[in-house]
């Protein structure tokens, strides 16, 4: 289907550079290859840096196997809010550094400590490690408040992307086990989805921006789902890796889902956001008109990025407030 929806024009700009650039498809490109480009764009599209106290790595030791965490603190007294954050790029191939710009924004603008999580990636690391990973760095966060200047009674999380998928996932396995206790969940463009087929009808912006002219085609997102499945037919339907299938979304944390007006992602972001407000969980969604999706790691070039980050810090600030 023909898009019917205008362009923002930095927006358009963006798309029109990335054609002119050329470049392979994903699926025809090596994983190596791909975490290079993406590592190259946000060196020049990112954020401005924001000003924080202090940034310090860690690793955090689990069963399956140690990972990383990048701790960034703003300036000013504690104990602050603390934001979990899980980055975006396919669960394959954002990682720290790509997302060093929002870290840094929210930390400082959201005024909290963030744990940005280096959670292990396919296809080294298949389903389920990045969900592992991502409930222990919540885990860990709450029981490390205090000697990191935060506060666990105020503890929320964040992501964008596969990142969204993994904040959705950790907020669903938190309430099952009864803790930790997650008093805010920011879900940025997420896909909550990943169950047979991808062309579900349900979503009709998978056909009307998923060919492959508006950055994400849903070619992109099979890729990174056979990256990260093992067994599709088994496994799609696991709450743990499509969300949205979870049959009780009641108790959930409070919401803020944001979409993109031309993401294919668009609608299962929206379907999401209805579940819970159905559900009886505060949810606000947000969708910015006119851009794409990721267009908040792109806020260098999409000024409507920043301004979504700005909303996303507000909004952060205000839950987590005292």
């Amino acid at each position: 289907m023909a898009d019917t929806v205008a362009l923002d024009p930095a927006t358009g700009a963006f798309l029109e550079a990335m054609r002119a650039s050329g470049g392979k498809p994903l699926d025809e490109s090596s994983i190596e290859e791909v975490r290079g480009n993406i590592r190259a764009a946000s060196a020049q599209l990112a954020p401005p840096p924001a000003d924080v106290a202090r940034v310090e790595d860690r690793r955090i030791p689990t069963a399956g196997g140690d990972f990383g965490v990048r701790i960034y603190t703003p300036h000013g007294g504690s104990p602050r809010p603390i934001v979990v954050y899980f980055h975006g790029g396919g669960w394959a191939a954002g990682d720290l550094n790509t997302h060093d710009g929002t870290a840094r924004y929210l930390a400082a603008n959201a005024n909290a400590v963030v744990v940005s999580v280096d959670y292990r990636q396919p296809p080294e690391h298949k389903f389920p490690a990045a969900v592992n990973d991502s409930f222990a760095a919540v885990e860990w966060a709450a029981a490390h408040a205090r000697e990191i200047g935060g506060d666990a009674a105020r503890l929320a999380v964040a992501g964008d992307s596969a990142g969204g998928n993994l904040a959705t996932v950790v907020c669903q396995l938190a309430k099952q086990r009864g803790a930790p206790r997650i008093a805010y969940q920011v879900l940025l463009y997420p896909t909550v989805d990943l169950r047979d087929p991808v062309d579900d009808p349900a979503y009709p912006s998978r056909h009307q921006f998923g060919g492959g002219d508006h950055f994400l085609s849903m070619r992109d997102m099979e890729w990174f789902r056979s990256l990260y499945v093992t067994d599709p037919t088994r496994e799609s339907s696991d709450a743990r890796l499509s969300p949205i299938a979870a049959m009780d979304l009641a108790g959930l944390p409070p919401a803020l889902v944001l979409t993109a007006g031309c993401d294919p992602l668009r609608d299962e972001g929206k379907a999401y956001a209805d579940r819970l407000a159905a559900a009886g969980v505060p949810a606000e969604y947000r969708c910015y008109d006119g851009t794409i999706h990721a267009f908040m790691s792109f806020a260098g070039a999409i000024p409507r990025g920043l301004e979504a980050l700005s909303f996303v810090a507000s909004r952060l600030k205000a839950a987590l407030a005292n």
